[in-house]
């Protein structure tokens, strides 16, 4: 992982918004490019050791395929994705080039888009970062 992936007041920013959103529910932070991730927040009773690597690259590859798949569609253009686990939920809300994960305890669909939508407009704020 790059130490310099994004700037500390950025990665401030974002867990910030994700723990005032999800409270005690939110299990881990990542922002993630391309060919790199930065994991930013893991709560204290949660194992150190995932592959994130691996998480990260589907997510990655998840978030391209789904854009170019969904362009043309009624549904207007894509936002983001809720994913559901036997142990809790992930969020990915990516731009261009970057984009953040945040799993979670569970929440409400609500509490999801306004996470979303909050995140969604950092990326694009710092875009050019």
């Amino acid at each position: 992982m790059d130490a310099q992936l994004l700037s500390p007041e950025l990665a401030d920013e974002i867990v910030t918004t994700a723990r005032t959103a999800t409270g005690d529910s939110l299990r881990s932070v990542t922002y993630f490019t391309r060919t790199d991730f930065d994991q930013l927040y893991l709560r204290d009773d949660l194992e150190q050791d995932a592959d994130l690597s691996t998480f990260v690259g589907h997510e990655w590859r998840g978030y391209r395929d789904t854009d170019s798949a969904y362009q043309t569609s009624e549904l207007g253009a894509y936002g983001f994705t809720v994913r559901a686990f036997e142990n809790g939920y992930l969020l990915r809300v990516a731009a261009d080039r970057r984009g953040v994960l945040i799993t979670t305890d569970g929440l409400s669909m609500q509490s999801y888009e306004e996470i979303a939508e909050a995140l969604d407009r950092m990326l694009r704020e710092h875009e050019e970062e």
